[in-house]
C-alpha cells in the first residue's frame, strides 16, 4: 500500500490487477484501486475535484479531471475516514497513475491541494 500526508490528509492506495477485456477491439489490462483519505488534521474539509495523470507504457499519457470522486463530494471532519474504488483500463500491462485532490477547508475557506502519491499499476506475472 502507497501512502502520503499532505496537510493533515492522508491518502493511501491499495491496487489489484483485475485481469483482461476488449474494448474497441483492443484488448486492455484491467486494474483497481481503493484510495482511503483519512483527515488527520484538526479542521474539517471537502474534497472538490480531483486530477489524475494515467501513464501506460504502450499508449499515450491520459489526463483525468473533475468534480469529486465516484460522484461524490465528501466533507471529512477531524479524524473521518473516506474510502471508495475505482479503475482503469491500460493497453500495456505496466502504468503508473498519480494525481491530486482539490479539498477546501471549510473553517477558513482555504482550497489546497492534496498529492495522490504515484503509484504503479502491474500484472502479477510482471511482478515475477
Amino acid at each position: 500500500m502507497i501512502n502520503q500526508i499532505t496537510k493533515g490528509i492522508k491518502i493511501s492506495v491499495d491496487t489489484k490487477y483485475k485481469g483482461t477485456n476488449y474494448r474497441n477491439n483492443r484488448l486492455h489490462h484491467i486494474f483497481g484501486y481503493i484510495i482511503t483519505i483519512e483527515n488527520k488534521s484538526t479542521e474539517t474539509v471537502k474534497l472538490t475535484d480531483r486530477f489524475w495523470t494515467i501513464f501506460d507504457t504502450l499508449n499515450n499519457t491520459e489526463i483525468v479531471s473533475g468534480e469529486g470522486v465516484v460522484g461524490q463530494t465528501p466533507i471529512l471532519k477531524p479524524n473521518d475516514i473516506y474510502k471508495y474504488g475505482s479503475g482503469c483500463f491500460l493497453e500495456s500491462n505496466i502504468g503508473a497513475m498519480k494525481g491530486f485532490y482539490t479539498m477546501i477547508n471549510l473553517e477558513t475557506f482555504e482550497q489546497f491541494k492534496v498529492i495522490i502519491p504515484t503509484f504503479q499499476l502491474t500484472t502479477l506475472s510482471t511482478l515475477n
